[in-house]
Formats: C-alpha cells, structure tokens, sequence
C-alpha cells in the first residue's frame, strides 16, 4: 500500500494508539480496527482476487458524545488516510436544493490531492529554499553579464570582475544563511493570482459540478507579475513555495491522490439516523428517503466525476453514525442496511469513564486548561476528589438535563474555571491555584440542583 504507515500496525497496536484519545468503547474500536487492517491485507491479496474484497461498512450506534467521531477521526490520521466528515442531514435528494451526495466524493479528492501535495511539497523544500537563496542573491548582487565582442584586455577585466562577483555572493550567501540578512528589505517579483468571480445560479456550485474554472481562467490568461517589498526571511519563504510549485508535478500529484481514495479512502457519515425513517413525511422530511437512495450507489461502488477525474467508490471504507434515539437501523432502506453489515452500539459513559477522560487521554480536558494556564505562569491543580466531584456532577447533570456524554465535560470545566480565566493574570499573578472538592461543590452545587437554571448553563 503506498501509505507504509499501515503495514506498521496491526489491529491490537490500533485499538492500543485509540486508546490515547477515547476511554472505553472497546468493541467499536476492535470493529474499525480490523476494518482498518483488511484494507492493508487486500494490498497483498492476488490482483484477481483483491478487486473482488469489498470493505465491510460499519454503522456506530450511541448517543452524543461518547466518542464516535473521535475513533474515525482517530482512525484516519493513523492510516494516513484521505478522511472527511459529512452530515448525512445537509444532504438532499436529487431535485431538491441543496449538496447531492456526490459531492462527498469530490471533498474526499481535494483532500487527498492537498494531502499529497504537501507530502510532495515537503520533499522537494530543500531545493526549492537553494533556489530561493539564488533568486534573492541575483536580486542582492546581479551576476557579470557577458559582452559579445570583447578584446583580450577586456575580457581579463571582464573575467576577474566576474571572479569578484562570485566571491562575494558566496560571501553573501553565508550570511543569507547564517541568517543575519532576515531583517533587510528587498523587492522582487511574486506571482500575483488571477481572481475571477463567478456566481452559478442554482442548486449547484462551480465545485459540485466538478469544473474548476480558477484552472481554466489560469491557462487562457497569463500570470501576472507584482512588485513585492518584504524582508528577507519572508522573500524566502514566498519564493521558495513559487519554487516548490514549479518542481511537483501536478498530474502525478492528481493520479496519486485518486489511487489513495480508491484505495484507502475513509467517509465517515455523521447523523445517518436523522434520514432514517419519516420517508412518507411533508415539509422537511420529504427527502429523507431520496438521500438513502442516492447514496446507496456511492456506497455500493459507483463512478463519480471529480475535476481530478473519475473516482471508483467500490473500496472506500464508509463508517456511518447515529444516536438513533427516535428512529431505528431497522428504519434505513433494506438495500442500505445490508451495505453495513457491521453495527456497533457505543456505551453511554459512566461516573468513572469522566474521570478516566479528565485525566487519561493524551488530549485532556485538565491538561489542556493546564496548559493555557502555564503560558500566563499560573499552575493548575485539581486533587483527585475535585476530578470525582466534577466526574459525578456531569454524570448527574446528564441523567438529569440531556445525555450529551463527554462534551457536559467543556459545559462544566468553563462554568467551574469562569473566574480563574477572567481574572489570571491581573488578579492572580504567578502562583498555584488549587481546585478542592469543596471549591467545586460551591461553584457549581447551587446550578446543578436549580434544574431550570443547569438547562441553561451546564
């Protein structure tokens, strides 16, 4: 496979690399984990056979804020994979106004061809900064031209002027990379880009119909040239990525980033149960079951255009989610269901999966407000019936108010630290600050039991 970072991990180092950044939900992560290695496992399969291995879809099932996005997301940048987010909800049934599911397709190979890209870019950085360095010395100390006609006196001038001039742009261009030239002015010519509006009347853009008019207008107009004043440093960096530009080849880059998706693609489709079921409905749900409908092909394998070219959807891995608290996976279309065989019901999180979250994830919540605090000198620190107490009142305030799992986490922590953040760093300059039980108690006791006044804050 060309992303060599999915050789590397096998379905328990998966499930072990999610377990940094999501508590619990073992099952939901073994389910992508194995998903994830089957695309790994189909590269070394026989050709014959390998266009035969579909993915196996997987449909998470569970409420708010237990962790389904994050273990897609997760998942992802682990691969190294080209991964979108859509809303299944901001879709509508071919007709209607509004994006056609194709459009999914066509995201997926912008980010893939930017991913690639940039990994191009990264690796031809070193020549394009050396011809950078070139382009600023030629501006700084412009090199001998030769003269037609020169008699040997001449040209032995001519000749040791030339010697001169390149002593001193070796000399020059130490210093350029020594960097004691950063702050000097200089003025060159930068690409200036075409900007063309262009308003497309309908349901459609310029992108959901696959043109790309920037393209277009850029090969009939000629590029234009403007004079730019800026220092060094920042002359470097602009004509460097003018530079980069020029050494990627662009078609190589578009066929790369259209094997990717094919091959290693992953979508993941949010809100799926809010098309589910209604079918039969007016008004709004009028197109519930037209969306299922049109994304049925995308998900069985079809052709889509994109302006990089066609796109086979057959072996892109589709993870679909849902809370499906008023519909039910039994409410999709049958055809729809069945291109999900795998389905995985995500816990509700409990009292001691809060203080996990709090605490365990590389990414946590105290140490993310630890953090933003130290950058102002003031040390934060919760003792571990403070990370109970706050573990226990959003358990509670779920149960009570609405399940919204771990984002009650962010609701609870602003309202808690509301005068820490304020008053740091005119109020407590340089020092510890100390969060007790007690002191969480008092903040937020009063809210929690006021179940009018939690609906609106917590």
């Amino acid at each position: 496979m060309k992303n060599k970072s999915m050789r590397a991990f096998t379905p328990s180092q998966i499930v072990n690399e999610l377990d940094k950044y999501i508590i619990g939900q073992t099952e939901a992560k073994r389910a992508v984990a194995i998903a994830l290695r089957n695309r790994w496992r189909r590269q070394q399969v026989p050709a014959e056979l390998r266009e035969e291995i579909l993915p196996n879809n997987i449909i998470l099932i569970g409420p708010t804020g237990v962790g389904k996005t994050e273990i897609a997301r997760r998942l992802a940048k682990l691969a190294e994979a080209p991964f979108i987010k859509v809303e299944a909800s901001k879709f509508t049934e071919v007709g209607y106004v509004g994006r056609d599911v194709e459009s999914m397709i066509r995201d997926l190979a912008d980010y893939a061809v930017n991913m690639v890209k940039s990994e191009k870019t990264a690796q031809v950085q070193s020549h394009a900064e050396e011809l950078a360095d070139e382009k600023i010395l030629d501006l700084l100390i412009p090199p001998v031209k030769k003269s037609v006609g020169l008699t040997e006196n001449n040209e032995g001038e001519v000749n040791n002027e030339a010697f001169q001039n390149q002593k001193t742009r070796e000399w020059m261009k130490q210093k350029l990379k020594s960097g004691e030239m950063n702050d000097k002015m200089v003025e060159f010519d930068a690409n200036s880009q075409n900007s063309i509006g262009m308003q497309v009347l309908g349901p459609f853009g310029l992108d959901d119909l696959g043109i790309n008019f920037q393209e277009i207008m850029g090969n009939i107009m000629p590029k234009k040239k403007k004079k730019r004043k800026t220092t060094i440093s920042e002359a470097r960096k602009i004509i460097a990525q003018e530079e980069a530009q020029k050494l990627i080849d662009m078609e190589a880059v578009q066929k790369e980033a259209i094997d990717r998706v094919q091959d290693s693609g992953i979508i993941f489709i949010d809100e799926i149960d809010k098309v589910a079921g209604g079918g039969k409905g007016q008004g709004p749900d009028v197109s519930r079951e037209g969306v299922q409908r049109d994304l049925l092909p995308i998900v069985e394998g079809s052709n889509v255009n994109t302006k990089y070219g066609v796109v086979k959807t057959d072996h892109i891995l589709f993870i679909a989610s849902g809370a499906f608290h008023v519909s039910k996976p039994s409410d999709l279309i049958p055809e729809l269901q069945g291109r999900f065989p795998i389905r995985v019901e995500l816990k509700s999180l409990t009292q001691e999966d809060f203080v996990k979250i709090l605490t365990m994830p590389e990414n946590a919540l105290l140490k993310q407000y630890n953090a933003l605090l130290e950058t102002e000198g003031v040390k934060l620190e919760f003792t571990p019936d403070a990370i109970k107490e706050i573990a226990r009142i959003a358990s509670e305030v779920n149960e009570q108010v609405e399940n919204i799992g771990a984002r009650r986490l962010h609701t609870i922590l602003t309202t808690l630290l509301d005068e820490i953040l304020f008053d740091v760093p005119d109020k407590i300059p340089n020092e510890k600050v100390k969060i007790t039980a007690k002191s969480v108690k008092q903040k937020l006791d009063s809210i929690v039991k006021n179940r009018d006044l939690s609906k609106f804050i917590l």
